[in-house]
């Protein structure tokens, strides 16, 4: 329908998918990693103790005392080449390849956002509906739900959203921890790795990240999806509950997290005898601090420093042929009435 000569223009009738990840910092000095840990801790969903108790804590110890030391452990694993991490650049790659696989749909744009740090969901938010946007999918990029992350993300677009007169139709993305293409995608990338090496690991981890076992009690789900995860790719395998095992990892705080930890697993395995060993993150679809400085780094190293002797890291789907298959299949699927 043609509009009034007078009339303003008014971009209307495009779809957005916006992918979006845990986030980064900008630089790995401790100013920089100041204001990406003071984002992400005063989140009321990542740490749910009262801020009465939790604040003088946060202001007044850990925020002295991480950023220099979380900024060496990024150091790290710095993609040097960028200047960036490498989650911002897996995160990027993904982005600009699902919107290749997408090009047949001209209405679609396709853009990226963290909620910690930048690109910040609202920018994004914003810059789709600018380009004609009135329906955007937002896709929170984790397997397993949590409230420590999915919930966060989705809190942050309706947020961005209450600033909007006209806003746009939403949709999220729900968890696909047991959908069958990234389950074979997780299955298939242990076995191209595996097959890389000259030795057979004994026992295979895969490792998901925590939460405090009171989140779990209060109804999160995310124990139990991460338990299917490594139940149906054991399945798909065709493994012994032995040789493939779920731990979890990156504990931070007094509180019980989920069990079996990742680093005394780790340990104990080298001390009950075990010389070889593999471990993989299927709950992270980008590798990062936790993957990369965290288990193919201080893992391997408690593992040799115990009496292992073979360990192996293998790296998350990133932005593969794999992983890109698994995302643009859970996208098509989501946007299955608008495209």
């Amino acid at each position: 329908m043609a509009l009034p000569t007078d009339h303003p223009p008014v971009k209307i009738g495009k779809v957005g998918v916006l992918l979006v990840n845990l986030g980064t910092p900008d630089a790995t000095d401790p100013v920089s990693m100041r204001r990406y840990l003071k984002e992400f801790l005063t989140d009321k969903r990542v740490i749910e103790w009262p801020k009465a108790l939790w604040y003088p804590i946060l202001f007044g110890i850990v925020l002295n005392t991480r950023p220099k030391r979380v900024g060496k452990a990024y150091e790290e694993i710095w993609n040097k080449d960028l200047d960036e991490s490498y989650l911002r650049t897996y995160t990027r790659n993904q982005s600009e390849s699902l919107a290749q696989s997408l090009a047949m749909h001209p209405n679609v744009h396709v853009d990226w956002a963290m909620r910690y740090g930048k690109p910040s969901i609202a920018e994004r938010v914003d810059a789709l509906k600018a380009e004609g946007c009135d329906r955007i999918l937002v896709f929170p990029l984790y397997p397993q739900y949590s409230a420590t992350t999915t919930a966060t993300v989705n809190d942050k677009v309706f947020e961005a959203l209450l600033a909007m007169r006209w806003q746009p139709a939403l949709r999220t993305v729900p968890s696909y921890h047991d959908d069958p293409v990234y389950i074979d995608a997780i299955a298939t990338s242990i076995e191209k790795h595996l097959a890389t090496l000259d030795w057979e690991p004994e026992v295979v981890l895969a490792s998901f990240h925590g939460i405090p076992q009171s989140y779990f009690k209060r109804g999160d789900p995310y124990h139990c999806q991460c338990l299917k995860t490594g139940r149906l790719v054991r399945e798909r395998l065709g493994w012994t509950k032995e040789r493939f095992r779920p731990t979890f990892q990156s504990r931070f705080g007094p509180e019980e997290w989920l069990q079996p930890y990742t680093d005394k697993t780790v340990e104990q395995l080298a001390k009950d005898g075990v010389k070889r060993i593999a471990v993989l993150n299927p709950g992270f679809v980008s590798d990062c601090l936790e993957t990369l400085e965290e288990i193919a780094g201080e893992a391997h190293e408690i593992f040799e420093e115990h009496g292992g002797e073979k360990f192996t890291h293998i790296p998350c789907l990133n932005d593969s042929a794999d992983g890109m298959r698994v995302l643009e299949s859970v996208v098509r699927r989501e946007l299955q009435g608008w495209i």
